[in-house]
């Protein structure tokens, strides 16, 4: 008998004390000698002339990867502090500090990556394949060849130490902003994440009423957003141009190990099949009444407000599909449960959205998110416990190949949602259960292929205007209205203009471009499922092996090594999209 499952989280078990630990304070002093020992190691780095020059590499190579981990540790922590409570002054500036070490480790790679650059390639290669260095050669290997992009070492740590206050600094203002946000409806003071939750709503009017309240709200902020958005980019595109980059998805595609012939090759078959969708869109703008669906409406639940889960009962459902597929993958997201690893708590004074962290030095993970109940909240629920089981299996890898980009990110964790998506409508007890869920995974379809679309859309034009100058609030607004009514191919009454200041991801500074690795992964996703569901229980061990593979190679060899298919051709996500037509025509022949 399982136990009953907390709704808040223990990051006591990281850190004793919150923001003020004295633990965490030990923590980060310790993380400080090992890097006051890292950049003394660098600074007295010279490129081997042969492989017997190898004692000062491995040196560096040992220490880098104890920064690399603690560091990952302190920051995950102080995510956790800022999430859980935006009023949390001390985790501010806890997160100033994870800045300023986090530049110095960025500088001493700096450093680094250039003496790499200064080694004979026949000397590279041969110490690449030394017992020390094998292991992680991909990552070494792809340190060195961006190296080869960048500006010499002094310049390159200039922009790291001005990023601090200045390109960081600007992401960190978002997010004090949003968290003096707050909205009244019906008498109750609401942040935007509570606000936000009523988007969902069953009653149209409490839709409409949270929509045109968070509109009004960011609308009133929107000038001051205006300027974290502008200064953000303006920061990121004069570094671009000064290491003369003139594509602006060059670092987020050199950042997730892929090319841009397979972005394209994505964007173009989903822009194919969204007339598909079309008539699902019709179709549900008839269901509840309307002639065109608003924004708001289109992730609306199809059903009746009591298709709904507690978070008890939403987490064994979880555990229980998970085990159908892989009894480890399970016994994992029963001990995150069991350890208090998730927090889910809907209370005012958190974060929007929801996120999975590592806490690689303890071993652990947390997730974070406001649970409501929905089969969408379980979807997400299960589709972050996919994201900590994946770091799970990377725990015993070296640090360095601990690694893994944004699109394999989401794919493990959209691959766990849809286990247990999939499994929810196989167990409908009635078609009116069975049409909600379906629906439920058709919407999310839509997310991926219309609104991720319409924020790359979005993102891509600013990054071009943002070139010649800065762009103003109602430019902004417009570049979104014009994106979504493309990505929606021209479906909606009614769209988001302010989607740009609401949605964090646009003014994120840790990934650029945090939009379409989405959409990859949710596609790559599918075609890892229907070899699972192929392959059958032996899969779980291959699944293992391909997620352990995706900090040490590029999405397209990945591809090619577990699943035998070329990302760069149209016919995988030929056969992706079909799979999702799948359950669009389930649906609409239901409906």
């Amino acid at each position: 008998m399982m136990g009953t499952y907390a709704l808040t989280w223990d990051l006591d078990s990281i850190f004793r004390g919150g923001s003020d630990s004295e633990e965490l304070k030990d923590y980060v002093r310790k993380t400080e000698r090992y890097m006051d020992d890292l950049e003394a190691a660098i600074r007295t780095f010279t490129p081997p002339k042969n492989t017997d020059q190898t004692e000062e590499l491995n040196k560096i190579v040992e220490i880098l990867q104890v920064v690399s981990k603690k560091l990952s540790e302190f920051g995950a922590f102080v995510s956790c502090l800022s999430a859980q409570n935006v009023q949390d002054k001390k985790a501010n500036m806890w997160q100033s500090k994870r800045s300023e070490l986090g530049a110095r480790l960025g500088n001493g790679l700096t450093e680094m990556d250039q003496v790499f650059v200064q080694v004979d390639d026949d000397v590279w290669k041969s110490l690449l394949n030394q017992a020390p260095f094998k292991a992680i050669s991909f990552v070494l290997n792809e340190r060195r060849s961006l190296a080869k992009d960048k500006l010499e070492v002094g310049k390159e740590s200039l922009i790291n130490d001005l990023g601090v206050d200045g390109y960081h600094a600007w992401g960190q203002m978002y997010d004090a902003l949003v968290a003096k946000l707050s909205i009244e409806m019906n008498g109750e003071k609401l942040s935007v994440g509570q606000a936000s939750n009523r988007l969902d709503n069953p009653d149209r009017s409490v839709r409409k009423e949270a929509f045109d309240k968070l509109q009004e709200t960011w609308g009133e902020a929107s000038d001051l957003f205006t300027e974290t958005l502008n200064h953000l980019s303006g920061f990121r595109l004069q570094t671009y141009k000064h290491r003369k980059w003139e594509n602006v998805l060059k670092e987020p595609l050199d950042y997730n190990r892929m090319s841009e012939k397979t972005l394209n090759a994505m964007w173009e078959t989903i822009t194919e099949y969204k007339k598909h969708y079309v008539p699902y869109m019709k179709k549900k703008a008839e269901k509840l009444g309307l002639e065109r669906l608003s924004f708001y409406d289109v992730e609306a639940p199809f059903g009746e407000a009591d298709q709904k889960m507690s978070f008890q009962e939403g987490a064994e459902f979880i555990i229980q599909q998970f085990r159908k597929f892989s009894p480890k993958m399970a016994d994992f997201a029963e001990m995150a449960f069991e350890k208090r690893w998730i927090e889910a708590e809907d209370r005012s004074g958190k974060q929007p959205g929801g996120f999975c962290t590592s806490f690689p030095d303890s071993g652990e993970t947390r997730i974070f998110m406001t649970y409501s109940g929905s089969p969408s909240s379980v979807a997400t629920l299960a589709h972050e416990l996919g994201h900590a089981y994946h770091q799970h299996v990377m725990n015993e890898l070296p640090e360095l190949n601990q690694g893994y980009a944004m699109n394999v990110a989401e794919t493990a964790s959209t691959f766990a949602e849809m286990i247990v998506a999939d499994a929810a409508v196989k167990e409908a007890s009635t078609e009116a259960e069975k049409m909600v869920l379906l629906e439920d995974k058709v919407q999310r379809s839509v997310a991926f292929f219309m609104n991720i679309h319409a924020r790359f859309l979005f993102e891509t034009r600013f990054y071009e205007e943002r070139k010649q100058g800065v762009v103003s609030t109602e430019r902004l607004n417009e570049l979104m209205t014009e994106a979504q009514q493309e990505a929606y191919v021209h479906t909606l009454d009614e769209y988001d203009p302010t989607f740009w200041a609401s949605k964090l991801h646009f003014h994120i500074t840790d990934v650029p471009f945090y939009n379409f690795p989405y959409t990859f992964g949710y596609l790559f996703s599918m075609g890892i499922y229907a070899k699972a569901l192929e392959v059958g229980p032996a899969f779980e061990d291959r699944y293992i092996a391909l997620l352990q593979d995706t900090g040490r190679m590029n999405v397209e060899d990945l591809a090619k090594k577990h699943l035998d298919v070329d990302l760069e051709e149209k016919d995988f996500w030929v056969h992706a999209l079909e799979l999702c037509l799948s359950d669009l025509e389930s649906f609409m022949d239901l409906v």
